[in-house]
């Protein structure tokens, strides 16, 4: 009988130790650790389109950093271009605008800016030459490279360039821009060489507009309040009152500087996520900081506060290090925490930007970063946006315990959507997106997480009965993947987009 104890005590020590091990790499994961998530999106990482007021006060904010504008001039009737995408001269010679004839704006103050071109030069005066001559041939900003815009009050799609030398630039020739006219800022027509009509080509409103556009002064005051406002204590009590157990929270890697953090962003967004810390514990809400936005901008989307859409994330490795320290400092400052359940280490790398030799190397030392303070706290990882094998992360995600998979699946963003019926929508949901939800999801692979989706689409004028069908489906399917889901988002001016109307209306039961 002794010896029959025994055996059964090593059984069941085995299958304990089995299961322990399976739930670790994610082999079993039974539905109760299934987590349901909502983004706390546009809070800490500022996204406009959330919520647009946060720019009512900025002056002159039609001329954000990262806004594109296109110059005709009225008297050659021709687009300045950046010849041969930049690296020499301007020219006035183009019929149509497209990439080389778009100059993303660097905003120095309300009026002054940088104007950067298609390969990344900016535009200046030609030092090496007569010094009026319109060049761009620098890689980064100085004295020369500093341009007033200004505009018509009476028609602000006419402008006119005033060059750091005092002088207006001019279309002299299609082949020859130069900044010497001196001629009368009070006339607009069209024989006067100096105006242009300006045409705004696209617009970014992410962290990096919102703060520089309110200026070292302002900026403080107005983030602070946002994020004071923004989400608060009855918002952890509303999530945990309606269905949800976790906060997926988008967080920019400024925040590991805080107070001080470079400008021109401001400090205080730490303060808020200790706050969600305190609030999630009184909840019992589970907590997933997500870093949403990397040193230099892992896809040139406003919402990795890119700063004029490019995406520099990646190209070396001492970018790599400052982002892997980001993940440490949060990783130590939050793993003692029992609201602390995962982190995720970048969202939404941008294939082929971001490369997967680099995004390995990256995920590989930030999973070491966070395993330094947490054997317990999953390790998430964004499969990259564009092209790629939605499997590419599975070499090196084997073996690594608590590792998970992050899909978003939006049905948007894609021309396919444009004309799907109500029942095309839920038919993709139910067949496209299930079959793309199991090829990720395997036995002996990473757990898998769908971090954002939303029942939002492209159909005109559906009824509530039909946004609770679309819902209802996604809420099916991706209610299968192992780890979970996380809806985008809690709050935002755009009504399907917003958990907390979705649910207040009635158009989603969780």
């Amino acid at each position: 009988m002794a010896v029959n104890s025994t055996k059964l005590f090593l059984v069941i020590r085995i299958c304990v130790v089995f299961l322990m091990l399976s739930f670790s790499h994610g082999r079993i994961n039974p539905s109760f650790r299934r987590i349901k998530a909502v983004n706390l999106g546009g809070w800490l990482v500022t996204e406009g389109w959330i919520k647009p007021s946060l720019f009512d006060g900025i002056t002159n904010r039609d001329f954000l950093d990262g806004t594109g504008l296109q110059f005709k001039s009225v008297t050659v009737g021709k687009y300045l271009c950046a010849e041969n995408g930049g690296g020499t001269i301007i020219v006035a010679n183009r019929t149509s605008a497209s990439g080389w004839e778009t100059f993303k704006l660097w905003r120095i103050n309300e009026t002054t800016f940088n104007l950067r071109v298609f390969n990344k030069q900016f535009i200046g005066l030609d030092s090496n030459g007569n010094g009026i001559n319109v060049v761009a041939t620098s890689n980064m900003p100085g004295s020369s490279e500093m341009f007033e815009i200004m505009r018509n009050s009476d028609d602000q799609s006419r402008v006119r360039i005033k060059a750091p030398n005092g002088f207006f630039l001019q279309a002299k020739t299609e082949e020859l821009v130069t900044a010497d006219y001196a001629g009368s800022s009070g006339t607009w027509g069209d024989d006067d060489p100096s105006v242009f009509v300006m045409t705004i080509s696209g617009r970014m409103q992410g962290e990096f507009q919102v703060t520089n556009g309110y200026g070292h002064n302002k900026a403080p005051q107005i983030m602070r309040e946002h994020w004071k406002t923004f989400i608060v204590e009855d918002d952890f009590k509303f999530i945990a009152g309606n269905g949800l157990d976790a906060v997926r929270i988008p967080v920019g890697w400024w925040i590991a500087s805080d107070p001080t953090p470079p400008q021109p962003y401001v400090g205080g967004s730490l303060q808020a996520l200790d706050n969600a810390f305190t609030w999630a514990l009184k909840y019992g809400v589970k907590i997933i900081i997500d870093l949403h936005a990397a040193p230099g901008s892992q896809n040139g989307f406003e919402h990795s506060s890119s700063r004029d859409g490019s995406q520099e994330w990646g190209t070396t490795d001492d970018n790599i290090q400052k982002t892997v320290d980001v993940i440490e400092f949060l990783a130590a400052r939050y793993a003692k925490r029992p609201s602390l359940y995962a982190i995720e280490l970048i969202n939404e790398p941008l294939s082929p930007g971001a490369s997967l030799e680099m995004v390995n190397k990256y995920y590989k030392a930030g999973y070491e970063a966070v395993r330094k303070h947490s054997s317990a706290a999953y390790v998430l990882m964004s499969n990259r946006l564009g092209p790629m094998d939605p499997r590419e992360l599975f070499p090196l995600t084997n073996g690594l315990t608590r590792s998970v998979i992050d899909v978003h699946y939006y049905n948007l963003f894609s021309d396919i959507f444009d004309n799907m019926t109500v029942q095309q929508n839920i038919d993709f949901i139910n067949t496209n997106r299930t079959a793309e939800l199991n090829h990720v999801t395997t036995s002996n692979g990473p757990l898998t997480f769908v971090g954002e989706w939303v029942a939002e689409w492209q159909v005109s004028g559906a009824s509530k009965g039909e946004y609770q069908r679309f819902a209802n489906a996604q809420l099916e399917v991706y209610g299968r993947a192992t780890f979970g889901w996380a809806y985008w988002t809690l709050k935002n001016v755009n009504n399907h987009w917003s958990l907390e109307w979705m649910i207040n209306n009635g158009y989603i039961k969780l």
